[in-house]
């Protein structure tokens, strides 16, 4: 697998939403969604210090894309996140029909520093394509691994 500039130009700002949500004292995640023309169409960050912890940024594209797009359009999109997709966000990126996901951490490296902090999270790490098999994924992009593996230290290690 192979990145192209502009995917790691979306992951960056991804990671920059991750930031952000840590500065605000979420979970350090952030995603993009980006139409057939590279337009970005959405953008948010975790939302889940409030205790609704389905406020994940992919789950909130999903319901964005349902509201504002055909499911034509919806096909030809790609999500850019900072980390793979939880079960829940990608079973609903499955069921609204996006297209393409592209992230900059894995489930697995984050369940490794996870393990490593010994801060269990709190449902299976599972790979999208489980959960969501016919659905083109890109990732890991090692570039973003050290800044991901930093902001989730700073959230989770007890």
């Amino acid at each position: 697998m192979s990145l192209r500039d502009d995917d790691l130009t979306r992951l960056s700002r991804c990671v920059e939403l991750a930031r952000e949500a840590l500065d605000n004292g979420d979970e350090p995640f952030g995603s993009i969604l980006v139409d057939a023309d590279g337009r970005t169409l959405f953008e948010d960050r975790n939302r889940v210090k409030d205790g609704d912890h389905t406020r994940h940024p992919e789950f909130a594209i999903a319901r964005w894309a349902v509201d504002n797009l055909s499911p034509a359009e919806r096909a030809h999109t790609t999500v850019y996140t900072s980390g793979e997709h939880c079960p829940m966000c990608a079973a609903a990126h499955a069921w609204v029909g996006l297209g393409r996901i592209v992230y900059a951490t894995s489930s697995a490296q984050l369940s490794g520093w996870l393990q490593e902090w010994d801060a269990p999270p709190p449902v299976a790490p599972l790979p999208i394509t489980t959960v969501a098999p016919r659905v083109t994924v890109e990732g890991p992009a090692a570039e973003f691994a050290e800044t991901m593996k930093a902001l989730y230290e700073a959230k989770f290690r007890l």
